[in-house]
């Protein structure tokens, strides 16, 4: 595996953490469905164990977002993105719908992507 793509698959594990961990705590349903959009991802693994590490870890949302953000903007442009955002969509909406802090970071981080890579172009 390419150093990019751990590094982009890190990244998406923590994102999702940020995402289950936003409301204040990590549901259930929320690590099912994670793991049930993800049975087909070629890099699942990687993906689930970012996950897991993190929520061992318990790092602070906030320095976690910013490191996936940094990590992203110094990958660059990639398809898997729009992957990544339909993946928190669903494990967001998978525990009562998504609720507003889960919202916000969704929308946060596509307006983040967008933003910094307009600049780039």
């Amino acid at each position: 595996m390419s150093g990019n793509k751990i590094a982009l698959y890190d990244a998406f594990g923590e994102l999702l953490y940020v995402l289950a961990k936003a409301d204040g705590e990590i549901q259930k349903e929320e690590v099912d469905e994670l793991e049930k959009i993800l049975k087909a991802h070629p890099w699942s693994k990687e993906i689930i164990w970012s996950f897991n590490y993190e929520a061992k870890k318990e790092n602070n949302l906030e320095d976690l977002y910013q490191k996936v953000l940094h990590a992203c903007f110094d990958l660059g442009p990639n398809p898997e993105y729009q992957f990544m955002v339909e993946v928190l969509e669903a494990v967001a909406e998978s525990s009562l719908g998504v609720v507003e802090e889960e919202r916000a970071l969704i929308d946060r981080f596509q307006k983040d992507l967008v933003e910094e890579f307009k600049k780039r172009s």
